[in-house]
């Protein structure tokens, strides 16, 4: 959420920048920056009147003590027609907040300068490319058939079960997710993370706190009758560890990892581009949360960029980096990297991995703040990052590394399974 006083002081710039999320902001600023107004001016009425009904109360006893019978009743006429306006006051103030805030969710966050205009992830700006494109010819088959072949993911089970995008890991399929899920795990915890295990479920307000909702709210499984969501990834339980927290200097940095299953409804996806493990409704993922000094955090997204990079460099698959244009950035970020692996037999680039730095967006809806060395309350910064999804790393390591013996596995990982071939 942006901060007030940043909207009042730079309400065309604001304008100017969400245009690039595609966000036309004129309307909804124009209104915050008239309840703001309206707000400030009844919280100063509310306080005066309070400081003259404070006034009064104790000049009611003077006068009585004084023998002023005549006066100190009309005093405490006039203290009591003070409460009542109070009381108006505060409801009011309760209102033109409640109002206020309403809209202030709804706004996204303000893009870094550096996010290229744009609409779809066409028009992402490709910043880096890395590993020679394999070339398995024709008779390549794609994860699904490789899946089935080898018995090691059932998909029509899952569907029996629970629906399409739920899919059963068995044998070895089932031991290299482990494996893989492991090894990231491992990874992070030597680059000093701090590993959790989080709850896969959040109440509403943590939801609201990571801002997916309302943003996401048709996108999130809901559990109405607890008023509890399923997770969509972990950065939500993870971040929100940090809600109401006021943190020291010394705190920083906050580096946490954690995996956890996430569930999508992904409502609309269809069609051969969701085949296979390319889109599920749950999968496996580690995500990197962090929370950083506000001078530091672009600093810390470049090196979580190059930690999300050495992981997929570690499994030997071909990748590439972009920075998201202003169309396909989140409700949530300032500037996002994604990262996608190359898919032999699909002949496509999968996204495996999203970097994102928040500011203060998130914070701010949370109250995550720090005391400065100069002793002054600030806004803390948060960042996160997959590091990995499973499904389409999955799918790229069965596709890639097929050959007529089996699949391949990465050595990196042979440790972890036990077995270097499927």
């Amino acid at each position: 959420m942006l901060q007030l006083n940043y909207i009042r002081e730079n309400k065309q710039e604001i304008i100017e920048k969400l245009s690039i999320k595609n966000f036309n902001a004129e309307e909804i600023i124009g209104k915050i920056i008239a309840l703001d107004k309206n707000r400030r001016k009844t919280q100063k009425q509310l306080d005066d009147t309070l400081a003259d009904a404070n006034k009064a109360a104790k000049q009611i006893g003077a006068l009585y003590k004084q023998g002023s019978t005549e006066d100190a009743n009309a005093m405490k006429a006039r203290s009591a027609e003070l409460k009542k306006l109070s009381k108006e006051l505060n409801a009011q103030l309760e209102n033109i907040t409640g109002e206020l805030n309403n809209l202030l969710i709804q706004i996204p966050n303000v893009p870094h300068p550096s996010v290229p205009r744009g609409n779809t992830e066409a028009d992402n700006e490709l910043i880096y490319q890395e590993g020679e494109l394999p070339d398995l010819g024709e008779k390549a088959l794609p994860h699904w058939e490789l899946a089935a072949k080898y018995d090691i993911i059932d998909f029509d089970l899952g569907s029996k079960v629970t629906g399409a995008g739920f899919p059963f890991y068995k044998g070895k399929g089932a031991k290299l997710q482990r494996a893989l899920i492991n090894f990231f795990l491992d990874r992070a915890i030597e680059a000093g993370y701090i590993e959790y295990q989080p709850p896969l479920l959040v109440n509403e307000d943590s939801g609201y706190g990571t801002g997916q909702l309302p943003d996401k709210d048709g996108q999130m499984y809901h559990v109405g009758i607890d008023n509890f969501y399923l997770i969509p990834t972990s950065e939500v339980p993870i971040t929100n560890i940090y809600r109401d927290v006021i943190l020291k200097p010394e705190d920083f940095p906050v580096k946490n990892v954690a995996y956890s299953q996430c569930f999508r409804r992904e409502a609309g996806s269809y069609g051969k581009d969701v085949r296979g493990l390319n889109r599920l409704h749950q999968f496996d993922k580690v995500e990197i949360v962090r929370i950083e000094h506000p001078d530091k955090s672009y600093d810390t997204l470049e090196e979580m960029r190059e930690y999300a990079a050495s992981l997929v460099r570690a499994l030997e698959l071909p990748f590439r980096i972009a920075r998201l244009c202003g169309g396909d950035l989140s409700f949530t970020s300032a500037l996002t990297y994604d990262f996608e692996v190359y898919s032999a037999a699909q002949k496509k680039w999968l996204e495996v991995s999203s970097v994102s730095n928040f500011e203060s967006f998130q914070a701010n809806r949370m109250k995550l703040r720090f005391k400065d060395t100069d002793g002054k309350t600030r806004i803390a910064h948060t960042l996160n990052g997959s590091a990995l999804a499973l499904p389409r790393i999955v799918a790229a390591l069965l596709e890639n590394n097929q050959t007529p013996e089996g699949i391949r596995i990465p050595k990196v990982l042979v440790d972890y399974t036990g077995f270097d071939l499927i």
